[in-house]
Order: C-alpha cells, then structure tokens, then sequence
C-alpha cells in the first residue's frame, strides 16, 4: 500500500505517523499523557482503504498483542457517537496493512466477540484507562478490532 497522510489530521498526528515512518522504534511510542493517559504506550500504524474514496489512510493507534500472535486496537473515537472512520473502511474492507515498530505486514481486521471481546477490551482499559471514559461517553458498544496475520 502506498500511504498518504491527508492534510486533514491534526499535525500531532501527521507528525507521529512521519516519525513513526522515519524511525520506526521512536515512532512506536507514543507519550499517552497527550490523551489523558500516563507513561508511553505501543502504537502500531494501521492502514486502510476507504470505502469511499478508495484512497488509502494511516493512523497510528494504541495496540496490545492479543497473546495468539494477532493485535488489537480500539476503534473509540474518543467516546464520539459515531465509529471512526477507520472503522467503516474496515467494515468495507478487512484486509489492512499493519505496521508494529520495524515490522510491516499484510493483516485482516475483524471484531472481537463475546470472552474474547471482553478479555481484549480488559486488556486495553488496563494498558490506557481513558478508554472507559470513552465508553461511558458513548451509548454505542465501542468495538475491539483484531488484527491478524495473512
């Protein structure tokens, strides 16, 4: 895939995904108390396809490994009414490009259900708190995306 960074993010975004694309084990950590979180935590850059537009968009987003090789993230919005973005052109088309420090790959997203829905989601609150803010700002269920390996 070949990204583009759209004019549109924050520049504290574009500037993480530039870092992160420059040098991938700086870029891998992000400093959480930029989002009411503590310490630095892993990000991963996920790449999808828009459902729309066809173009591809990258964002970088906290991750924790699910412990079965694949990766999960949170698609919160910051407790917003509506999914991101990101999460339609998943819904759309699962097949991603997933980038973890030095490691870039080819992955499929999918939702987390069920146990395994509630363990990741544990996992995530456990590793950046504000996510159960999030939730309890929203009234829809905040999905946990898996991301696995093809």
């Amino acid at each position: 895939m070949s990204e583009q960074i759209p004019d549109s993010l924050p520049d504290w975004i574009k500037e993480h995904i530039e870092l992160y694309r420059r040098d991938p084990e700086a870029g891998h950590y992000w400093d959480a108390s930029l989002g009411g979180g503590e310490g630095m935590l892993t990000t991963l850059l996920l790449t999808t396809t828009g459902r729309k537009s066809g173009k591809e968009l990258t964002l970088p987003l906290i991750y924790r490994p699910t412990g079965d090789g694949g990766y999960c993230v949170i698609a919160s919005k910051g407790g917003s009414p509506a999914h991101p973005a990101w999460y339609f052109n998943l819904e759309a088309n699962p097949e991603v490009e997933v980038q973890v420090a030095s490691d870039s790959f080819k992955a499929r997203a999918r939702d987390a259900e069920g146990e395994e829905r509630e363990r990741l989601w544990q996992l995530m609150v456990d590793y950046y708190a504000p996510y159960t803010d999030y939730q309890a700002k929203t009234d829809r269920q905040i999905p946990v995306v898996v991301l696995e390996r093809i």
